[in-house]
């Protein structure tokens, strides 16, 4: 049965791993299991041990505790922590950050303000 703190985890791990472009065969062997290893603990239906978490946050180059960031929080939100948390594991969400990362400075902050003077005005109401 899966756990909510492995479920967690696991998706904190492929959030960081696609933000970095890897496959899950590259992360199985930076740490030397198999694939299909990443792909349990990616889904929450095995549980990471602490050595293997160690190896990964070494691997994915993040501390240990990213992969719990968010976890207290999520009781005290109303779903708005869990819509983030979903809308950062899409595949496209990863693709806009990493070309939006290999422009330069200047035309990522006009993108930005682009991409600003886009948003709804209820949305950029609440945000002020």
């Amino acid at each position: 049965m899966t756990n909510d703190i492995d479920l967690h985890v696991g998706k904190r791990l492929r959030r960081r791993r696609r933000l970095l472009g890897l496959t899950q065969q590259q992360v199985a062997e930076s740490v030397g299991i198999r694939f299909q290893q990443i792909q349990k603990y990616e889904c929450g239906a095995n549980r990471v041990s602490a050595s293997r978490l160690f190896e990964l946050a070494e691997s994915l180059d993040v501390p240990v505790q990213y992969f719990y960031e968010g976890l207290s929080r999520r009781d005290e939100t109303d779903g708005d922590e869990t819509l983030a948390a979903d809308v950062l594991s899409q595949k496209e969400t990863m693709d806009l950050i990493r070309a939006y990362y290999r422009l330069g400075e200047r035309p990522r902050k006009r993108l930005l303000e682009l991409a600003k003077s886009l948003e709804p005005e209820e949305a950029a109401n609440d945000a002020a």
